[in-house]
């Protein structure tokens, strides 16, 4: 048995730091996370893990798309994926993150 030191946890940011507390079953606060929680998310990405890819700038887009929903708002976010080669936010992507801002 190991012990962890709540925090540890607690000052990490980031996606890398996201991935070692699920990795630990951890949560950032120190908690345990659910073993059903973790057996669901490890099912997922598993499932995930075995999709053929047919590229990697989709997948890149993607991403910026979603995460950079919570750093932008669309306007500019939008205009950051123009600038950086992308096609802009599509209408089924500015429904989503309108659906995401009314829901807070």
């Amino acid at each position: 048995m190991f012990s962890i030191n709540k925090s540890n946890f607690m000052k990490k940011i980031g996606m890398q730091a996201v991935d070692e507390a699920i990795e630990n079953g951890i949560d950032l606060d120190g908690t345990p996370i659910p073993s059903k929680m973790l057996e669901l998310y490890n099912r997922i990405m598993n499932e995930e893990n075995k999709r053929e890819r047919s590229g990697v700038k989709k997948s890149m887009r993607n991403r910026c798309v979603k995460t950079g929903s919570k750093h932008f708002d669309k306007e500019t976010l939008d205009q950051l994926l123009i600038d950086s080669g992308w096609e802009g936010l599509k209408e089924k992507e500015i429904l989503f993150l309108l659906q995401l801002v009314e829901s807070i």
